[in-house]
């Protein structure tokens, strides 16, 4: 891997989580709050904001969603994928937890659960949206935070950067026919023009900017210092957007969130499950194949967590801001750190046990002192 590569990826393996980042499940809590007040108090202005739409895309939530996905896309370095060979157990295993198992095991919770068990407790006019919600959400690998789980997991810096860079172009092409597929299953009308167009709008639109943007920072001098002042200015704009994003979603489910409270509660159990299920899968199957500790640790996480902005914006599109399936998207925000976190904590304390088996490198040897990463930006 070129040196380039190589300092890009020990500063996105680097990035701590911040205050906000650690507390976002407060911040989402309080943004439930504040939606639903805002809601009921100045419904004739959430009306008009729903109603700003050309070819069914809300544009004040495209807006906001552009600002919440770019700066998170400006940190992958492409050039990374030429690395892919050099942890090719790892990426497998990822790759095919990420898409040949997520999508369908949520797919299977979501009908065992919501479609099923708790269809009683739910409005029945939005089961099959809630299904569409969280078919959605697993459809989406983690793009940013898994910088973060994968620091916090003294994940191989390399690895994590390829594994995200090639989610990315795999997104491209893969995430509508996913999602499409599994809908269709479910028996839910499948809107293709709307699908393709939120992949056209929030994949490959600011993907391309994003790798435009990085490139143009790149090519001055001093460019990598100039890459992380734009990521630390355009950090607390892309989390302010999403935060919009979440009051506005609420100001429109606010009436249905206070008339029947289990539904979040209700939606977060096939969600939870996922994450467990798919995490552990992947840390498994990755010491069966006799990857590295650190090769492991950041593809359960990658493996597990969801690019929630991304199935928030895809669920506004497809069935609008008052659907259950954007609602279903928010609760896999509002659970994403504390979940995570302790994903995190059992592979962080799991390691002995794992570096057990026969022919799997330690620590030392698969991360030496020359690339690991001690400290944040």
């Amino acid at each position: 891997m070129s040196a380039q590569c190589e300092t890009t990826a020990k500063k996105a393996a680097g990035a701590e989580m911040g205050f906000f980042e650690r507390y976002l499940t407060v911040w989402v809590f309080l943004c439930i709050l504040a939606g639903i007040a805002l809601g009921h108090f100045f419904n004739g202005a959430f009306q008009v904001v729903g109603g700003m739409e050309v070819a069914q895309v809300n544009l004040p939530v495209a807006v906001l969603i552009w600002l919440m996905i770019i700066p998170m896309l400006l940190k992958i370095d492409l050039h990374a994928l030429k690395g892919v060979r050099q942890h090719l157990r790892g990426v497998g295993v990822t790759l095919f937890v990420n898409w040949a198992v997520k999508p369908f095991s949520m797919a299977l919770l979501a009908w065992l659960f919501i479609g099923g068990l708790f269809r009683d407790w739910l409005p029945a006019d939005q089961i099959d949206s809630y299904i569409a919600g969280l078919i959605i959400l697993a459809a989406a690998p983690c793009t940013a935070m898994v910088f973060v789980w994968s620091h916090l997991s003294r994940g191989e810096p390399h690895f994590t950067l390829t594994q995200v860079a090639l989610n990315d172009v795999i997104m491209v092409f893969a995430f509508a026919p996913v999602v499409g597929l599994l809908l269709g299953l479910s028996s839910i009308s499948v809107p293709w023009a709307t699908l393709l167009l939120s992949v056209l709008l929030y994949i490959v639109v600011p993907l391309f900017i994003a790798n435009l943007w990085r490139r143009w920072l790149l090519a001055h001098e001093h460019g990598y210092l100039r890459l992380q002042r734009v990521l630390d200015r355009m950090h607390p704009v892309s989390l302010s957007a999403l935060l919009a994003t979440l009051v506005l979603l609420f100001g429109f489910q606010g009436e249905q969130i206070i008339g029947q409270p289990l539904i979040i509660a209700l939606l977060a159990v096939p969600i939870l499950i996922q994450v467990f299920f798919n995490s552990g899968l992947a840390y498994l199957l990755n010491r069966a194949v006799k990857s590295p500790h650190c090769v492991a640790g950041p593809s359960a996480l990658i493996g597990a967590s969801n690019f929630f902005e991304l199935a928030v914006a895809t669920a506004i599109v497809l069935f609008g801001f008052e659907s259950g399936a954007a609602l279903a998207t928010v609760v896999g925000v509002l659970i994403e750190v504390p979940v995570m976190l302790l994903a995190v904590k059992v592979v962080n304390r799991t390691q002995g046990w794992y570096e057990r088996r026969e022919g799997i490198a330690t620590y030392e040897e698969c991360c030496p002192v020359d690339v690991r990463v001690h400290s944040g930006h």
